[in-house]
């Protein structure tokens, strides 16, 4: 079967924003988004995403669609298996249901497989191979790409990065450095540092402080930096572990915290090869993504485009 031609769509199903891109021959030509504030489930969800449809479709038909959904999927049948964050989804045939309102072939996946694809084809680990990306946004993904496909493993196993251990029995990468609770480490630190850089930028928030970490800690603040620190050293020691199992050509930072930029890029990547054994350094490097807030819609539509043409 030859690649489908005509538009491909690209859906992002995440826990604080939805996406949906229309693509033609991989490039972006309509885009509809919606921020998930408040109290969310997934019939909720769906509304918005039927909407977003509804107008998409007003102005054209897709040949393909891709979904990357934020949490473990069935990317055989179009299940999600649940969801970490908003209740409603376990069981449900995301597939079946969208392809019942665009009438065309309908590929779902993990949101952090199809984004380490789009990082992988087309962004910033584009040219290398194997390449290993992670995301740290309302929770933490990883996936990787072997020779420009998704790597998955023996059913029903992937890449899930941030359910990696950080110590025998102890917390997961998700529960340590997703934004959310990067939000909440902040908000704990504030307490007992009202007087800091960090503080003041951060005066009156109850969510999404992490924004402030890069100016705050470009002013040389001393709670900016050592909450880096902490993120990226518990980051950099997951990380080990995948490169000492896969052994990438480049590692892919991806996600809304990782527009803290280079101070956590750089601390990464110092924390990453610091845990390696002496053979393999120097160690792949840490890239910031390229596609950026756009990976998984258009990664999406990269993966419908390769399973369409099976």
């Amino acid at each position: 079967m030859s690649a489908p031609t005509g538009q491909i769509w690209g859906i992002e199903i995440g826990g604080s924003k939805l996406q949906i891109f229309t693509l033609l021959d991989r490039t972006i030509v309509d885009r509809w988004s919606r921020k998930l504030t408040g109290t969310v489930d997934a019939p909720l969800i769906r509304s918005h995403i039927a909407q977003g449809l509804a107008e998409l479709l007003g102005k054209s038909r897709p040949a393909a669609v891709g979904v990357g959904f934020g949490g473990p999927v069935d990317w055989r049948t179009g299940r999600i298996l649940l969801s970490h964050q908003i209740a409603g989804w376990e069981g449900f045939s995301i597939r079946d249901w969208i392809a019942g309102i665009v009438s065309c072939p309908v590929f779902v996946e993990n949101d952090s497989n199809v984004a380490a694809l789009a990082e992988g084809t087309v962004g910033a680990g584009r040219g290398l191979d194997p390449v290993f990306y992670f995301n740290m946004g309302s929770g933490v993904g990883g996936g990787l790409v072997v020779a420009g496909r998704i790597y998955h493993g023996a059913p029903p196993g992937e890449v899930e990065f941030g359910h990696v251990r950080l110590s025998s029995g102890g917390p997961f990468v998700e529960d340590k450095c997703s934004g959310w609770a990067v939000d909440q480490l902040i908000a704990q630190k504030l307490h007992t540092n009202p007087q800091s850089r960090l503080a003041s930028l951060c005066a009156g928030m109850t969510r999404g402080q992490a924004i402030h970490l890069r100016p705050a800690f470009e002013a040389g603040d001393e709670l900016a930096i050592r909450i880096v620190e902490q993120v990226a050293a518990d980051i950099g020691f997951a990380l080990s572990h995948a490169v000492h199992l896969f052994h990438p050509a480049v590692i892919v930072m991806g996600g809304g915290l990782s527009l803290v930029g280079e101070p956590l890029r750089a601390a990464i990547e110092r924390h990453t090869h610091g845990q390696l054994m002496a053979a393999f350094l120097p160690g792949p490097a840490v890239k910031l993504a390229k596609v950026g807030e756009d990976a998984v819609p258009v990664g999406a539509a990269i993966n419908a485009e390769y399973a369409s043409a099976k």
